[in-house]
């Protein structure tokens, strides 16, 4: 087990670099002048040549490129063009907004997805099973941004129950959790309930039955507990995907974490803290991308010997 976790770690230390190499470049993949962007559109030539020396860009590529890894390595991000503060600082105040919202919207996938996928397994090819297979489809298929629109246009315009845009309460969090979830309930759904009807097939499933065991009990008991182990692959990398995907949720309800901060950057051409959200989120990614092989490893001894 132990020499597994060090192989997955030392892959995902080669990652993180290839990671950190594709976030140094959107500096230069984006049209604009830093320099420019921090002096002022009214700045003189020699002001902007100041700047360049300053922000170190008439260095060649690869040296900016090692500076920045050792910028990094010190837990130093730069400072953002925009406010003027460490963009470590401006991540850390915005990461638990959307770490909040990542959590409440794969909590609410979890709990939905695997109950409509355990219920389509049960009653396969029955009415149960095809209504819940098509709101599992609508959800993977319908635009994130659309759908918070929607939400919001009925919820909080029409009826006036739930709060649109801010981050407080519960009661500011239903909504977004509700839309950036909506996906990855649906996706859950689909593979619980192909891996519950694989698992129902299986002998032991018929052996309990001969045994006199209740239904509840060998699908919950039996049937669920074998069926959960692929899902717990799917759920890790879900979360990973919200909580990199939740630029459009945060921008349409105006939840104010690293998202929204990643699309003030771009607009404001702010490129340290473009590059340093981006980071930020490419790590939280590959940590939860390695716990999950952790823990599939302890699930399924399989994974470990290969």
């Amino acid at each position: 087990m132990l020499g597994y976790v060090v192989r997955r770690l030392v892959s995902s230390v080669f990652v993180l670099l290839g990671a950190t190499f594709f976030v140094f470049c959107l500096i230069f993949m984006v049209p604009g002048d830093p320099a420019r962007v921090v002096a002022g559109d009214q700045a003189t030539p020699e002001l902007l040549q100041q700047v360049r020396v300053e922000l170190g860009l008439q260095e060649p590529f690869l040296m900016q490129y090692v500076a920045f890894l050792r910028r990094i390595a010190r837990g130093n991000l730069g400072f953002s063009y925009l406010s003027q503060k460490s963009v470590l600082e401006e991540v850390t105040a915005r990461y638990g907004a959307t770490l909040e919202l990542a959590s409440a919207a794969i909590l609410l996938a979890v709990v939905t997805g695997v109950a409509a996928g355990v219920v389509s397994s049960v009653f396969r090819y029955g009415l149960l099973d095809k209504v819940f297979m098509l709101v599992a489809l609508g959800g993977v298929s319908i635009p994130v941004f659309w759908l918070g629109l929607m939400l919001i246009l009925f919820f909080s315009l029409h009826l006036g129950w739930l709060p649109a845009v801010g981050r407080g309460g519960v009661q500011f969090l239903v909504l977004p959790a509700v839309t950036l979830g909506a996906r990855s309930s649906g996706i859950i759904a689909r593979i619980t309930r192909g891996s519950m009807l694989e698992v129902l097939n299986r002998d032991f499933v018929r052996t309990a039955r001969a045994k006199g065991c209740t239904e509840p009990r060998v699908v919950l008991r039996h049937a669920l507990h074998n069926a959960l182990i692929p899902v717990i692959t799917i759920v890790g990398l879900e979360f990973g995907y919200l909580l990199a995907g939740a630029v459009v949720t945060e921008t349409v309800f105006a939840w104010p974490g690293i998202g929204l901060y990643i699309v003030d950057s771009i607009r404001a051409r702010d490129f340290p803290g473009v590059q340093g959200a981006a980071l930020v989120i490419a790590t939280s990614f590959l940590a939860i991308n390695l716990v999950v092989d952790v823990l599939y490893a302890c699930a399924d001894p399989r994974i470990r010997a290969e």
